[in-house]
């Protein structure tokens, strides 16, 4: 079965789609063919392309932002019940994960927003088990969560780079899958996100890094160690996405070689899948009309 998740249409048609975003990037389940995910495809864009886009996903932000601000009441009236959404951000290096938080979460008020990012795992947190450092970094109720990488840097780069045994890491797909079964029914709304580059425009991006005096500080020099793994990286990203892609943690993966739709689409299906939870507002715990002549007769 081959995927077609992410490939290109070409087309200049301003007409929306008859599937949403979410429905077209999501990883349909069963096996993966990581060459059909095409990372510089545009799938259920709606204007022209670039010169467009900041328009369109502008036009995102007062919708994404009210709904962001129901969930972030209602985490502050109901905090038991309140849902929690957690945007998982995952993909190689120069992918755009910061793009993404910069331009597309960027659209709603910081308030209500929690980021982590996880690096090397420091010596206490290797003391854990590999979720430990993970449920730390939750976020609470009517928060929205970005995870900058996560837990599947334990089936990634700890396998690639032979971190621990081949028994070890192959035990945490199940392990993933059972963790995210409990936060879903904890009440948060997971949307994994995989940002898929291509190997030519990240050698583009890492070059442009190295022009720049001022990106010197965004590039590593193991990055390029990552580069000459790629078909290895690719290998562990397709099982992590075949194995770990359930009903309740599905798999949406972003076609990054454009900038510009990579931060569309993700702000897009954030808004689709908040809308998709029918937030409504909290009701006064107070009684209104005794209040409304209380603040009359100050």
């Amino acid at each position: 079965m081959v995927h077609t998740c992410g490939m290109a249409k070409k087309s200049n048609s301003t007409v929306r789609p008859s599937k949403s975003i979410s429905e077209l990037l999501r990883l349909p389940e069963g096996p993966v063919n990581m060459a059909s995910l095409d990372p510089a495809g545009r799938p259920g864009y709606p204007g022209h392309g670039k010169s467009d886009a900041d328009g369109y996903t502008a036009a995102i932000g007062p919708i994404l932002a009210d709904l962001q601000e129901r969930l972030f009441a209602n985490g502050k009236s109901t905090p038991v019940d309140a849902k929690r959404v957690l945007l998982v951000l995952q993909g190689m290096d120069t992918s755009g994960k910061g793009g993404v938080i910069t331009h597309a979460v960027g659209l709603v008020d910081p308030q209500g927003v929690h980021i982590k990012g996880f690096k090397a795992p420091t010596p206490e947190e290797l003391s854990h088990d590999f979720l430990w450092r993970i449920r730390n970094a939750l976020p609470d109720p009517g928060m929205i969560g970005i995870f900058d990488r996560s837990h599947y840097e334990d089936v990634l780069v700890v396998r690639v780079e032979n971190l621990v045994p081949v028994s070890e890491w192959d035990g945490r797909y199940d392990l993933i899958n059972t963790f995210e079964a409990e936060l879903a029914a904890a009440g948060y709304l997971i949307i994994k996100c995989f940002l898929n580059i291509s190997p030519g425009e990240q050698k583009l991006r890492l070059a442009a890094r190295l022009a720049d005096p001022s990106k010197y500080w965004k590039y590593n020099p193991r990055d390029v160690n990552a580069h000459e793994k790629w078909g290895a990286y690719m290998e562990a990203y397709k099982d992590a996405l075949e194995r770990c892609n359930t009903d309740a943690a599905p798999w949406y993966v972003i076609p990054s070689d454009r900038k510009w739709y990579r931060n569309w689409a993700i702000a897009e299906i954030l808004k689709e899948q908040l809308v998709a939870q029918g937030f409504t507002w909290p009701a006064a715990n107070f009684d209104v009309a005794a209040e409304k002549a209380r603040v009359a007769a100050i």
